[in-house]
């Protein structure tokens, strides 16, 4: 008797225990929570919403419909566990959709800097080899390309002075970075295919650190929770381009895994121009109760890849397809294995507090025969970023806050050596000769940040932020054959850089914003540059800093047809970075000025036609450079009031997409570049250009587990001779012309297949 009355007393409770279902709704990109997503009981049309950390409670086990203002509607089954919900970006409605490059999420239209995010479908649009034609869609983002491993990336003209390479701007895989100790970085080589959105975030930031002109966030394809998986793609193209691809997703409830191998070949189209590169990407999810989040991530590129190098004037015009003499000769490549590996991990203490702490870690192992010496380099870096995440009411009102560190060590060893490809018959190429030189740098850096959001009204956003950066580097030579020898070895530290931020961003209505923002920013000077000629440091060398100022609006018009984003800046930059060549490889660094940066940047995206039949749509985008010197002397030249070097002053994107419920889609993409100076003395412009490319293709279904894509495309349909990259202010040796150009490639094709199968 007494133990039917307990059943019976509890039986009430424990009814009510099995019919609250609890979960968690997150952006499937980039894993952040999803607050205010409605969900409806299919059944009987009862409505639930998620909290501010993204956590649901339903009432039965049932079918449900989640929806979310710029993400697509999701229906499945709700059962007994605690269920994590993945929502799918609607890339027609990306000012809705919650940015993830800065540790406070929010709506991209809320945001007080301008903030570029390149969806998949964007990156769909072109072939998923080249990054260049996808950066160079945005404004104020400028991608030169001499070849798939030779290229430099600008943001609104920073980087531009950097000879080879990108430099002066930040870059993250996920939350791991890829921008080295000396403040250059490497994005190139990733595997477009395992990326699902790129987010450009311009101008300084009090978040990142040393990154002058913005930075650049990559983030993976994420693995899919209940879902199994195999997708797999194979293409052929112009100068013996082959690639190979197959992706796995294996994910159960609330534990997911995604693996991508790629294989890559071309010949290229110029001589000694050859590419082969493998990809493995890994990443993992796993929700461990309502709390607890871990994210494993990484990433291995084995690339061996010749180098044509540039060309003089007379050859570019002539014979754009030939490599440079002394490269051809050497045979000059280089052959790299480059790994990270990330391991994240998110708690959630209460309602108003959240911990997020990453470790990464990272290598680098290159061989690179040139025609001047031999490298030998290995890099290994290791580090940790973690910060807090809050919220609290100050007169009523929320305020976001968080406050972090950064600290990034990393050890450079490398080894020069002579190199003999003269001294043996023609076709032997690159001989190792005797060691000339033998270095290892010890780079580290430490960021200390915080950043505040503040409601000042329900339509009014106020930020504040600061970041504290140290930056030191410490030289070794290790190399020295007799007593006559210099010894370099030495150490240089940077004075503790404060830089601080300021926006605020107004909504008007639900559908436009506006914003403004001033932030200060600086970009640490790599060790090469501080040596002098004797082989001592010069210490009174100054990092480049500035201040950007910028006013914007973003929004949507015409029943949300018409998406567009307009932004005015000025950025002033001081102690004005420049590498004297001294000889063919061998640079200074001296500080020789001011430079300012005023811009315009305008996009704009509209729906003719979205209907499930048919659906059309344009975009285009401009962005105005007005670029110069404004105080620069070099060797006793003057060139205040100068065209900044290697930027060009317009560049005009605009394109057409359709996509039919048959399954036939396309892209078209026109593209003008204007022309750049070459020299800091302007007397040398490249010429504009324009470009066209196409993509067409059809998507069928075998069954609903089985589909296929078939595409084809057609790159610099009117075969256009342009330079795809300027060698800025190079000098002839040895009597020679100087060689200013990488000739781009003409009319090429590439086609393919792809097909996924759901398990």
């Amino acid at each position: 008797m007494n133990k039917l009355f307990f059943l019976i007393f509890l039986l009430p409770y424990t009814t009510f225990a099995q019919n609250v279902l609890k979960g968690k709704v997150i952006d499937s990109e980039s894993g952040v929570t999803l607050l205010d997503v409605n969900i409806i009981n299919q059944s009987n049309n009862q409505g639930f919403k998620t909290n501010d950390q993204g956590i649901f409670e339903v009432s039965e086990t049932g079918t449900y419909i989640f929806k979310k203002t710029g993400y697509q509607d999701k229906v499945l089954k709700i059962s007994g566990s605690f269920q994590i919900i993945q929502l799918n970006v609607n890339p027609s409605e990306l000012n809705e959709v919650i940015i993830n490059t800065n540790p406070l999420p929010k709506r991209l239209k809320k945001s007080v800097i301008t903030t570029e995010i390149i969806s998949s479908k964007d990156l769909k649009r072109s072939n998923d080899l080249n990054l260049a034609p996808v950066l160079n869609k945005v404004p104020g983002i400028f991608m030169q390309s001499g070849a798939l491993n030779t290229n430099r990336i600008t943001i609104r003209g920073i980087g531009a002075r950097n000879l080879f390479g990108t430099a002066k701007i930040r870059a993250y895989f996920k939350d791991i970075p890829l921008t080295n100790g000396s403040g250059e970085t490497n994005i190139e080589d990733f595997e477009l295919a395992a990326i699902s959105r790129i987010e450009i975030v311009k101008g300084a930031s009090s978040i990142f650190g040393a990154g002058l002109g913005g930075s650049i966030h990559l983030t993976p394809q994420s693995a899919y929770l209940d879902n199994t998986a195999i997708h797999s793609e194979l293409s052929v193209g112009s100068f013996g381009l082959k690639k190979g691809l197959i992706a796995i997703n294996a994910g159960g409830l609330n534990h997911s895994l995604k693996a991508f191998y790629s294989n890559t070949h071309s010949d290229g189209y110029r001589d000694n121009n050859e590419y082969d590169r493998q990809t493995i990407t890994l990443n993992s999810n796993h929700f461990i109760g309502e709390k607890d989040v871990l994210f494993f991530l990484l990433s291995y590129i084995d690339l061996k890849a010749f180098i044509p190098s540039s060309l003089d004037e007379d050859t570019y015009l002539n014979n754009p397809s030939a490599a440079a003499y002394t490269w051809k000769q050497a045979q000059g490549f280089e052959d790299t294995r480059r790994g990270i590996f990330g391991l994240s991990w998110e708690h959630q203490y209460h309602a108003n507090l959240k911990h997020s702490t990453s470790l990464f870690s990272s290598f680098k192992n290159s061989f690179e025969p040139r025609p001047f010496d031999v490298l030998d380099e290995n890099n290994f870096a290791i580090g940790i970023r973690s910060r807090l995440i809050g919220n609290f009411a100050i007169f009523e009102k929320r305020l976001d806050w968080t406050v972090g560190a950064e600290v990034y060590r990393d050890i450079y060893k490398y080894k020069t050596y002579d190199n003999l490809y003269q001294d043996f018959p023609d076709g032997t190429g690159s001989v190792q000769g005797e060691q000339l030189t033998h270095f290892k740098e010890k780079r580290k850096y430490g960021n200390l940040f915080l950043e505040s959001n503040y409601n000042l009204t329900q339509k009014t956003m106020i930020s504040v932020g600061l970041n504290y950066n140290n930056t030191s580097y410490r030289l070794d030579d290790r190399f020295l054959s007799n007593t006559e020898d210099i010894d370099q070895s030495g150490s240089f530290k940077f004075k503790g850089i404060v830089s601080p931020k300021f926006g605020m961003s107004h909504l008007f209505s639900e559908h436009l914003s506006f914003y403004t923002n001033i932030s200060h920013g600086f970009s640490p000077i790599t060790l090469q540059e501080t040596l002098l000629p004797d082989g001592l440091i010069n210490q009174n060398l100054k990092p480049e800093t500035g201040w950007n100022f910028e006013i914007g609006t973003r929004g949507a018009l015409i029943h949300n047809k018409l998406l567009f984003n307009l932004a005015i800046y000025r950025l002033n930059i001081k102690n004005l970075l420049v590498s004297r060549r001294t000889a063919e490889d061998q640079y200074i660094g001296i500080n020789a000025g001011r430079t300012q940066h005023d811009g315009l940047e305008l996009s704009l995206s509209y729906k003719w036609f979205n209907s499930e039949p048919f659906t059309l749509g344009a975009f285009v985008n401009y962005a105005l450079n007005d670029y110069k010197f404004k105080e620069f002397t070099d060797n006793d030249a003057n060139y205040s009031g100068n065209e900044l070097t290697g930027v060009p002053r317009n560049v005009f994107n605009a394109g057409v997409d359709f996509e039919t419920k048959l399954g036939f889609y396309g892209h078209t993409n026109f593209q003008y570049v204007g022309s750049m100076p070459i020299t800091d003395s302007n007397s040398l412009y490249s010429k504009g250009y324009t470009l066209t490319n196409l993509k067409i293709g059809y998507k069928f279904d075998i069954d609903k587990k089985f589909n296929f894509n078939l595409f084809y495309g057609l790159d610099n349909i009117f075969n256009e001779k342009y330079a795809s990259q300027i060698l800025i202010n190079t000098m002839g040796f040895g009597g020679t012309a100087p060689r200013y150009y990488y000739p781009g490639n003409p009319v090429n094709y590439y086609s393919g297949i792809k097909f996924n199968y759901t398990f």
